[in-house]
C-alpha cells in the first residue's frame, strides 16, 4: 500500500485544474516572453543597429557623395580585387572540400583522424599566423619565395599571396558541411551504381552531387562570404598596396584611418550589401526548393 500523500504527488494531469496545469517541459509564458526578448535585443544590438550605423554614416553627406566615393579608383580597385580573390577562392575550395569529404566518408585508411584536425586548422589558427607563414614560405627573403620573385611570379605582396591566404582561411566550410552528410547517407547508392556499371564519374554526378547538392550550396554561401570578409590573413600578405593589393575590408580600414568617414562607410555598406545578397539568396533557394530539401533531409 501507497502512502496517500505519494499517491497525491502522482495525481493524473486531467486530475488537476485546467487553468493551472502545464507540461513539465514547457516554459511558462513570461519565461518565453523574457527569452524572446533577450533574443531579439540581442539581435538588434549586434547585427540590426551596427548595419543601420553603417548604411546611415554612409549617407550623412547625401547619396551623391557616397556614390562620388565609389567611384574613385581605389574603391573600384578595391572592388574588383575582392570580387576577383572570391572568385577564385570559393571554386577551388568547393573542389578541395568535396574531394576532402569523399576521401573520409568514402574509404577507410590509417589517419583519417588526423586528416580531419588538419581540414579543422584553419578554425584555430588566428588569421594573422596563417598570414606569416605564408609571408615566411613565399617572401622574397626564402629559397623558394627568392626563386618566384626572381622568376617573374611573386606571390607575396601579390594576387597569388591573397589568393593562397583567402583559401587557407574558408578551407573547411565546405568540407565540414558536407562531411556529416555524406557520413548519414552512407555508400550504398554509390556501390550499387558501381555494381550495376557505372562509371566513377557518372556515380558522382548522378548519384552523389544530387545529394549533397544543399550542403554544398550552404558551404559555398559561407566560404564565399568569409572569403569576402578576411582582414588579417589579408592583410600581412597583401602588403596594403593602395589600388594594387588592397581588399575591401582593407581599404576600409585605411580610409578610416585617414579620417574619410564618408568613403570608408560607403564601402563596408557594399561589402555589407554583399554578404545580405548571399544571405537572400540563400533564403531564397530554400524557399523555392524547401520540398527537395525537406526530402534530401530526411533521406
Amino acid at each position: 500500500m501507497f502512502d496517500s500523500t505519494l499517491n497525491e504527488s502522482f495525481v493524473r494531469p486531467a486530475e488537476r485544474p485546467a487553468s493551472k496545469w502545464r507540461p513539465v517541459t514547457e516554459e511558462s509564458p513570461l519565461t518565453r516572453w523574457i527569452l524572446i526578448a533577450v533574443a531579439l535585443g540581442g539581435l538588434a544590438v549586434l547585427v540590426l543597429a551596427p548595419l543601420a550605423v553603417v548604411f546611415a554614416e554612409a549617407l550623412a553627406k547625401g547619396a551623391g557623395a557616397a556614390i562620388a566615393s565609389l567611384a574613385q579608383p581605389e574603391a573600384l580597385s578595391a572592388i574588383k580585387l575582392t570580387l576577383l580573390v572570391a572568385g577564385i577562392s570559393v571554386p577551388v575550395n568547393a573542389v578541395f572540400g568535396v574531394a576532402a569529404a569523399w576521401v573520409i566518408t568514402k574509404f577507410d585508411f590509417r589517419g583519417k583522424a588526423f586528416l580531419i584536425t588538419l581540414i579543422d586548422l584553419p578554425f584555430s589558427v588566428s588569421p594573422v599566423v596563417a598570414g606569416l607563414a605564408l609571408v615566411l614560405l613565399f617572401g622574397s627573403n626564402s629559397l623558394l619565395g627568392g626563386w618566384l620573385v626572381a622568376s617573374g611570379f611573386p606571390i607575396i605582396f601579390a594576387l597569388p599571396g591573397i589568393v593562397l591566404a583567402s583559401v587557407f582561411v574558408t578551407f573547411p566550410f565546405v568540407a565540414r558541411e558536407l562531411i556529416p552528410v555524406m557520413i548519414e547517407q552512407g555508400r550504398a547508392e554509390e556501390e550499387a551504381a558501381l555494381t550495376l556499371g557505372a562509371s566513377g564519374w557518372r556515380v558522382f554526378l548522378t548519384v552523389t552531387l544530387p545529394n549533397i547538392k544543399w550542403a554544398l550550396l550552404y558551404g559555398v554561401l559561407l566560404c564565399n562570404a568569409r572569403a569576402m570578409g578576411e582582414f588579417g590573413a589579408v592583410a600581412v600578405v597583401s602588403g596594403k598596396i593602395r589600388g594594387q593589393t588592397a581588399t575591401m575590408p582593407i581599404t576600409i580600414e585605411m580610409l578610416y584611418n585617414e579620417y574619410l568617414s564618408v568613403a570608408a562607410f560607403t564601402l563596408a555598406g557594399v561589402l555589407a550589401a554583399l554578404a545580405l545578397l548571399t544571405l537572400v539568396l540563400k533564403t531564397g533557394l530554400e524557399w523555392r526548393h524547401a520540398d527537395q530539401l525537406a526530402a534530401t533531409r530526411r533521406h
